[in-house]
């Protein structure tokens, strides 16, 4: 038999299956397939301790269980994850961050810091939504830009909202900024929700609430 290079820490085969939820089965078949073999191993099997795990051995297969038992993710997926992540060094595997999304594994470059699939090697891109949102509302405003005039002034126009009256040049419903003010939001909260709104407006339908009560 080969004696282990170092052993960090001894595991048995009974002990690893205990503390990663695998079962001694899934244990030999991964070692037979030469997915994760255990550190050492002696010639006899059927000896008591003949399998023996490193620290880091049991951390990589704590991740592959819940990657495979939990997630759900194939095997074929998981040899991949494997190869991948090995090139990393023991130290960088075991502290990878991983996302699992439709049985697919997703990790960050170390040295991108870019997301991308195991399998498929296709980059993940974030969307920063904060940013849309705020490009968004800025491009309704120019989009529905109006003239000074219109600020404040209220309208009747036909075959919009049943001919309800609107802001002038805007299809917003007086009524709907309304209630908003009964319900004692801030000029700017109602702006927030009608982001082609201007102070004068909500001044407006302020004045028009008062003189009806």
């Amino acid at each position: 038999m080969n004696a282990p290079s170092s052993i960090l820490g001894a595991f048995s085969e009974d002990q690893v299956a205990a503390l990663t939820g695998l079962s001694k089965s899934q244990l030999r078949a991964w070692g037979r397939r030469g997915f994760i073999r255990p550190e050492f191993k002696a010639e006899d099997g059927r000896r008591p301790f003949s399998r023996i795990y490193s620290f880091k051995d049991l951390l990589k297969l704590r991740v592959l269980n819940q990657l495979r038992n939990v997630h759900n993710v194939t095997m074929r997926e998981l040899e991949k994850v494997g190869r991948e992540l090995s090139h990393l060094g023991d130290d960088k595997w075991t502290s990878q961050k991983l996302w699992v999304f439709r049985r697919r594994v997703v990790f960050e470059e170390p040295e991108t810091h870019r997301r991308r699939e195991i399998a498929s090697k296709q980059y993940v891109f974030e969307i920063p939504l904060e940013v849309i949102t705020a490009d968004a509302r800025t491009d309704i405003q120019r989009l529905n830009r109006r003239d000074e005039g219109q600020v404040g002034e209220i309208e009747r126009r036909r075959h919009l909202h049943s001919s309800d009256e609107v802001f002038a040049g805007t299809r917003i419903p007086i009524a709907a900024v309304l209630d908003y003010v009964r319900a004692g939001s801030s000029d700017d909260a109602i702006i927030d929700q009608f982001p082609s709104l201007q102070a004068g407006d909500i001044e407006a339908a302020r004045a028009r609430l008062a003189k009806a009560a």
